[in-house]
């Protein structure tokens, strides 16, 4: 799309392409060098870290509402080209959604600094590399239109979700924090508004491209199905007789994204024995 030419780190993938490496190897590396090496706190580290996102996120949304709302965009189908200005202000926005993903591999690197191995699953690692390369291709081809709605909910979600996690690292805050199974449960319900809503553009096309709606409601799915496992595991097993007759648990904060499972993009809560 011409007009993001010239925006910084859009030209070309390689950028994209290399941090997503760095990601990958810096979760590699760091294991190793974490092995032998007592965990990090992190604390003040993570509540300035979930501050920021949250601000972050409480800027994109409020500023995708009032481009959409300036453009008069079509909830069911909105196209590239017809907003004018307003188009420019979603894409824009975009960007910083875009760019966010970045940042959000540091979700990763607190785990593994903290060394919190269990928490780098296959559903985290795939979420935040993806996430990162796919809006890359956003950016570049449909960097308005039917894309907002997506980031729009996304935004809303890590508001929440960020500004949860940010909480939980402060002790006297936990034995507030009794609605992580509704955020998580509100992540789903995201996945499967953002599926209806790429589809309803298929059912009724107002221009926009049809292959970018097919590859999105097939990316989507396949975190609907990573969620709804995780969620299954999380919240739906059954305790065993010898966990029920154990010392009672304690809950212990873990910094991190199970982003868009409980997921993106950051953080979750595993029951542990207390030490």
């Amino acid at each position: 799309d011409t007009r993001v030419r010239g925006w910084f780190l859009l030209d070309s993938y390689l950028p994209t392409f290399f941090l997503t490496g760095a990601y990958l190897l810096c979760i590699w590396l760091g294991n190793k060098f974490m092995k032998d090496r007592p965990p990090f706190s992190l604390r003040v580290h993570l509540i300035v870290y979930n501050l920021g996102i949250t601000l972050l996120s409480l800027y994109m949304l409020i500023e995708l509402i009032l481009a959409t709302w300036e453009g008069g965009y079509n909830l069911q189908c909105q196209n590239l080209h017809s907003a004018g200005d307003a188009d420019i202000r979603v894409a824009k926005v975009l960007w910083w959604y875009y760019f966010s993903k970045v940042i959000e591999f540091m979700d990763t690197i607190f785990f593994v600094l903290r060394k919190k191995t269990s928490q780098i699953t296959f559903l985290h690692v795939y979420h935040h590399a993806t996430m990162f390369n796919i809006w890359w291709c956003v950016l570049n081809w449909i960097p308005c239109g039917q894309s907002f709605f997506g980031p729009t909910l996304n935004s809303f979600i890590h508001v929440l979700m960020y500004s949860y996690y940010g909480l939980s690292v402060i002790p006297s805050m936990r034995k507030y924090l009794w609605w992580k199974k509704y955020l998580t449960q509100a992540q789903l319900i995201q996945f499967l508004l953002t599926i209806v809503h790429t589809l309803s553009a298929a059912v009724k096309p107002c221009g926009f491209p049809f292959g970018c709606l097919m590859f999105q409601s097939s990316y989507m799915a396949t975190l609907v199905i990573l969620f709804i496992n995780f969620y299954v595991k999380t919240y739906r097993k059954t305790p065993s007789r010898t966990a029920v007759n154990e010392t009672p648990v304690t809950t212990e904060i873990k910094n991190g994204l199970h982003k868009d499972y409980f997921a993106a993009a950051n953080g979750s809560l595993h029951n542990k024995k207390a030490q």
